[in-house]
């Protein structure tokens, strides 16, 4: 039987065109019943309160470096969106006096106009968020080596070479997106090998860091959470960091704070997750395949699925 036909942009592929017994299936679950899909290989954790929530997201950082030495360097890549931890990373940095001279850390992402990657003075650069919201707020003395930063590029050769280049991943953070992704690992367009049918798993799975064509949704939803709506603010093209990178990290550790996904794509990526039914129409669902992931949730984020007129 052909797959649905996408009802928000019938040239792509995203989680309308599943079917419509697993999405039932998603907005059915309440959030008791979505904290008992953890299973080995996949936890998921509550945070009753926004502070506990953030400290830990923040604290992820610095266990990650709190590793690292000088003959075993130890990195975290890391998102914007959210971002609200990346303050308490520095402070907490700073309070520990922990030197970051053997830490790295990779970026996940970067908006591209005309083939290359904004600059840092675009207001929606993703580095500059870095910067100026974290690392510029570090002591001088216990700052990581400005070398130790790594951000993706439209030349993708060094930041791939960082990869692997002795540096241990500890842990990739991120958020999920409207769309379902994590960094800008969207869902691909309904065209060419992939009009019928989208690329399986493994196919997917085999993607690096590359310049990407977003989805209709990305762009809307960052116009919301970062531009007041404003869409032509917005980007049509980003660098992201792929699966490859992602699963040479030894744990994927996700945020959901209730800001950028709904109640609805929360249960649905934890499902497919926990019950191992990756789709490349949906990104996030193939991150059933790898073997530690933690979806962290703030309780009253959740929400529901109950329908409301307002």
């Amino acid at each position: 039987m052909p797959r649905k036909t996408s009802s928000i942009a019938p040239g792509w592929w995203d989680y309308t065109t599943l079917d419509d017994e697993l999405i039932a299936d998603a907005a059915r679950l309440t959030p008791e019943m979505m904290l008992k899909l953890s299973r080995p290989g996949f936890r998921v954790m509550f945070y009753d309160t926004l502070e506990e929530f953030y400290l830990a997201e923040a604290l992820e950082y610095i266990s990650a470096w709190k590793q690292c030495t000088p003959d075993n360097p130890v990195g975290i890549c890391g998102p914007i969106g959210p971002t609200e931890q990346l303050p308490l990373v520095a402070q907490l940095v700073n309070e520990l006096v922990l030197p970051l001279r053997n830490a790295h850390f990779w970026g996940m992402d970067e908006w591209v106009i005309n083939g290359k990657e904004v600059s840092p003075n675009h207001p929606l650069s993703f580095e500059k968020a870095d910067r100026q919201l974290c690392f510029d707020r570090v002591r001088p003395e216990l700052r990581m080596p400005d070398a130790n930063l790594h951000f993706p590029r439209a030349d993708t050769t060094v930041y791939r070479a960082s990869w692997n280049d002795g540096v241990r991943c500890a842990v990739m953070q991120g958020g999920q997106g409207d769309i379902k992704h994590w960094a800008f690992n969207d869902p691909p367009k309904r065209e060419g090998a992939y009009r019928d049918i989208p690329p399986s798993p493994a196919e997917y799975r085999k993607l690096a860091t590359r310049m990407v064509e977003l989805h209709p949704i990305t762009i809307a939803q960052n116009a919301r959470t970062s531009g007041g709506g404003n869409i032509t603010l917005v980007p049509t093209q980003a660098m992201t960091v792929g699966p490859i990178e992602t699963w040479q990290a030894e744990k994927v550790s996700i945020w959901h704070a209730g800001k950028h996904d709904n109640p609805f794509g929360q249960r649905l990526t934890t499902l497919m997750i926990s019950k191992q039914v990756p789709d490349s129409a949906v990104p996030m669902s193939l991150l059933a395949d790898h073997p530690n992931v933690q979806f962290n949730f703030y309780r009253p984020g959740i929400g529901t699925c109950d329908v409301e007129m307002h």
